[in-house]
């Protein structure tokens, strides 16, 4: 199992302090018992961190005018919106809760340019509250597809998730479907803005696969008035 860079610090802090958990434990009840359950306890921590630190080994959907999950996850809400930050126009807003059993890696849903990046500090609502894109931290990038179609991504950090990692920041940066965007560290959101003639390929309810479900048909049009 490929492990990513972003959870190297915290593999390492971990393992560490379960070590040290483990030898105190020894020490202190000199139980046979009392170190074998500690360090079962132990081990089932580290298993679950390095899953969740996990690179999943998949091919990219690279379908022509298609916009695909920007993360693995369940869609908890599809509505239309206006989109004040940088489209100032009304948009359907596609929102994919990631719990801490999914992959939390966020890659780019379609090939074009990086246009803005912008971070905004905020409080840590859970992240299926509908005000937590707007009040939580969070990360906002517009990009432009190949089509010229402006597409609006949102990372949302969650109740858990307390670190937002963004990989690629400096305007018109060239991006490919499926290529990296970041990481939000243990459960959080991402939300992705498209034009409200968007074919939609989903439903609420949904799991969705990064890289690989089709979330939407682009339009040739970008937006309607």
């Amino acid at each position: 199992m490929k492990i990513h860079r972003a959870g190297y610090k915290i593999i390492i802090i971990t393992i560490l302090i379960l070590l040290l958990l483990t030898a105190g434990m020894h020490f202190i009840f000199n139980s046979f018992y009392a170190t074998l359950i500690t360090g079962i306890v132990a081990l089932g921590i580290v298993v679950f961190v390095l899953r969740f630190f996990r690179v999943p080994g998949r091919l990219v959907n690279t379908e022509k005018d298609v916009l695909v999950a920007p993360a693995d996850g369940t869609v908890v809400a599809i509505e239309e919106v206006f989109e004040e930050e940088f489209l100032q126009k009304k948009a359907l807003q596609i929102s994919i809760f990631m719990s801490v059993w999914n992959v939390h890696i966020n890659w780019f849903p379609a090939n074009g340019i990086m246009k803005e990046f912008r971070y905004h500090p905020g409080k840590f609502l859970v992240a299926r509250h509908p005000k937590s894109s707007v009040l939580n931290e969070r990360t906002s990038i517009l990009m432009e597809t190949s089509e010229k179609v402006p597409v609006v991504i949102r990372q949302i950090a969650g109740i858990v998730a307390r670190r937002i990692e963004n990989y690629v920041k400096d305007a018109n940066s060239k991006v490919t479907v499926g290529q990296e965007m970041g990481f939000i560290k243990f459960g959080s959101r991402v939300d992705v803005f498209v034009p409200l003639n968007s074919d939609l390929k989903i439903n609420i309810g949904q799991k969705v696969r990064g890289k690989v479900t089709r979330i939407a048909q682009i339009p040739d049009i970008a937006y309607v008035s």
